[in-house]
């Protein structure tokens, strides 16, 4: 079971702490990468790489043949699948061990029956593990489910058998509607995983998502590495992922930890592995959820808390080393939080963002597990989640203190991530007084989630630090910035005018950086004294009173961007001289809202409309995919169809034309 070099079959921010943990143990590394991963970091990084195939990940990081070929061509001893992709896949395992490789991981065997969701509670329930209420049988008639959905009642959830992260998965709350709900489960589980079976269980709701991480070798030895909360979720999708689990009775956090160890060794498991729970506080009960046979996003928490290198003891466990610790060596220290930073915009319903990062300067001081670095594309074939920001501290309070302490110096250009979102989920009273639940986005957001804006002050700071960043060090701006900055529209000399978002409202700067003065179109003012900008910081005095600012400057597009640190976190604003304003104002109609235009760059998964169509504006025309999810883009007018531009299977580039329509004419 000796090996040297590990094979590594998956990308991003996961491939890059494997890689890191083999380099602790003097292992070589192999990456397999896409085409449209040629140049990133974790392919740079690692000791060998192959291209596989294509940027789709059927042709590559789902792609066994080419990930087995990749492994004998390198030499590669064992194959970690990382998290997702085939991490989860018994096929893959038995394949990689049929090749004569090692697979880092549990028995295909575990895997397999930990899959199937009904199995899985089967052996949970014969481990003496809780399990909800519900109907697991293998009679899968329409008659069956919708006889068990009856005698269950509502609220019950329709539930794919192999599925996960919410695919497969209904809400039923009226009877009336279980047919739709069971025959849509089934069809999106055929389609996501190539099984149809569901089964059907009660509904808690207001509950929250409890784990237990265990660790188990092959010489009997099954520990577990306490627990985690992760119940802030939108759409089954974990946000925040923390650990311990806060505000759990102490006879039950024993019996959820024990509970878990006895169904890991019930199948003989070995290798990390993550048994999941849903926690009903109201009624003090805890029911198994599924175990996870692989390694788990939110890891990081439970190494900060227990100082157990999780990938390390995977990698010796595939080497058949026995476990050192026994359970009573395991302590755990003061409190986690993990921060999942994706490249999506919350304020647009998460819409997928893409494109190449120009500004990547993480805080300092704590953990972040990236996939991306400046220069990175992003783009619309992988998962949006492109880090992790993971923070340790004595006590929960201040383990979230310095989680929205990191996300306020984090500064990011040219791809927007969700960091304010997170920010907002981390500071909400319902997050900090531990009274959210899976389901409690809505509560928390009841009119939706807004991106905040700076304020008076802090927009004129922005300006400011654009306006000392066009100016080199020494010169005045007025004389660095050219003759047009006298004219008329720039202002009287000595002053220079910056727009926002709107083209027709000047800021107009004033001064020298030793009193420089900004005037806001609403007419209010901001005075620094001693303004500089110097290795990304803005400092100044105002009122008096000193302070200083992280304030990075970028070129985005046509116009200006600056990101600043505030009392609210980190901010952007956008900003136009005088001449981007000019380019601004002439391009001004130059594309027509007639036509439909990829928001971004997608496959196109429905065309939804034919030449000739009447429709009304909003209508959806178009459903697109990017990074996983589905954007349903609607009519930007109401009109006829003229032109269709592309077809179902189709890849789209960002701003590439759709559809064109024949507005209905005003009358």
């Amino acid at each position: 079971m000796s090996f040297t070099r590990v094979l590594i079959a998956n990308r991003g921010e996961i491939a890059r702490r494997i890689q890191r943990g083999c380099r602790k143990l003097g292992l070589e590394t192999v990456a397999v990468f896409s085409e449209a991963d040629r140049d990133a970091p974790f392919v740079i990084e690692a000791d060998h790489a192959v291209c596989i195939g294509g940027a789709a990940p059927s042709e590559s990081y789902l792609n066994v043949d080419a990930i087995l070929d990749a492994a004998r061509a390198t030499g590669a001893g064992a194959v970690h699948p990382g998290y997702g992709f085939l991490s989860e896949n018994a096929g893959f395992a038995a394949a990689v061990e049929a090749a004569g490789l090692v697979f880092i991981g549990p028995e295909p065997g575990a895997i397999a029956m930990m899959g199937s969701k009904i199995e899985a509670k089967a052996a949970a329930e014969a481990a003496g593990v809780p399990v909800l209420p519900g109907y697991r049988g293998t009679d899968q008639s329409d008659a069956r489910l919708l006889e068990e959905a009856r005698a269950l009642g509502t609220p019950l959830l329709v539930k794919a058998s192999a599925g996960g992260g919410g695919r497969g998965m209904r809400l039923v709350t009226d009877l009336a509607d279980a047919p739709e709900a069971i025959a849509s489960a089934r069809s999106e589980a055929k389609g996501a995983f190539g099984d149809a079976a569901v089964f059907l269980e009660r509904y808690a709701p207001r509950a929250r998502h409890v784990e237990v991480q265990v660790l188990g070798d092959s010489h009997g030895t099954l520990l577990h590495l306490g627990d985690r909360d992760c119940s802030l979720q939108r759409n089954h999708q974990k946000l925040i992922e923390e650990a311990p689990a806060a505000d759990l009775p102490e006879d039950l956090r024993d019996d959820m930890r024990a509970a878990a160890v006895r169904l890991a060794q019930s199948i003989d498991y070995r290798s990390a592995g993550t048994v999941e729970y849903l926690y009903d506080p109201s009624r003090g009960e805890y029911y198994f959820l599924e175990m996870n046979t692989r390694l788990q996003v939110e890891h990081p928490v439970t190494e900060a808390i227990t100082g157990i290198d999780l990938v390390e003891w995977q990698l010796r466990i595939a080497r058949g080393e026995p476990l050192t610790l026994a359970q009573t060596d395991v302590r755990f220290d003061g409190h986690a939080i993990e921060v999942r930073i994706a490249a999506e915009n919350p304020a647009e319903n998460f819409r997928p963002e893409t494109g190449r990062i120009t500004l990547w300067a993480p805080p300092a001081g704590v953990r972040l597990d990236s996939g991306v670095a400046a220069g990175s594309v992003v783009g619309h074939h992988y998962d949006s989640m492109l880090a992790k920001l993971i923070v340790h501290a004595p006590d929960r309070a201040g383990a979230i203190r310095r989680a929205v302490a990191a996300i306020d110096t984090f500064a990011v250009g040219g791809v927007g991530l969700n960091l304010s979102y997170q920010r907002a989920l981390l500071t909400h009273a319902d997050f900090q007084a531990l009274r959210h639940h899976t389901s409690g986005l809505p509560e928390m957001f009841p009119d939706g989630w807004t991106q905040p804006t700076p304020d008076t002050r802090d927009t004129g700071l922005a300006v400011m630090a654009l306006h000392l960043h066009l100016a080199p060090a020494g010169t005045s701006p007025w004389e660095s910035l050219g003759a047009w900055r006298l004219t008329a529209p720039a202002g009287r000399r000595g002053a220079a005018s910056y727009w926002t978002t709107s083209l027709d409202d000047p800021i107009r700067i004033s001064g020298t950086p030793e009193t420089l003065v900004a005037v806001l179109p609403d007419g209010q003012s901001l005075t620094t004294k001693t303004a500089a900008m110097a290795a990304d910081r803005l400092s100044g005095r105002v009122d008096g009173v000193p302070f200083t600012r992280i304030a990075h400057v970028e070129r985005a597009g046509d116009h200006w961007r600056v990101h600043l640190q505030t009392p609210a976190g980190m901010t952007l604003t956008d900003l136009r001289t005088l001449e981007d304003r000019h380019l601004a104002r002439a391009s001004v109609g130059a594309s027509g809202a007639d036509l439909l235009t990829a928001p971004m760059p997608g496959a196109v998964a429905e065309v939804r409309v034919a030449p000739g169509d009447t429709v009304a504006a909003g209508d959806t025309l178009v459903v697109l995919e990017a990074m996983k999810l589905l954007q349903s883009l609607p009519a930007p007018v109401a009109g006829v169809v003229a032109e269709i531009y592309c077809a179902p299977g189709d890849t789209v580039a960002g701003h590439a034309p759709l559809v064109k329509l024949d507005p209905e004419e005003q009358t």
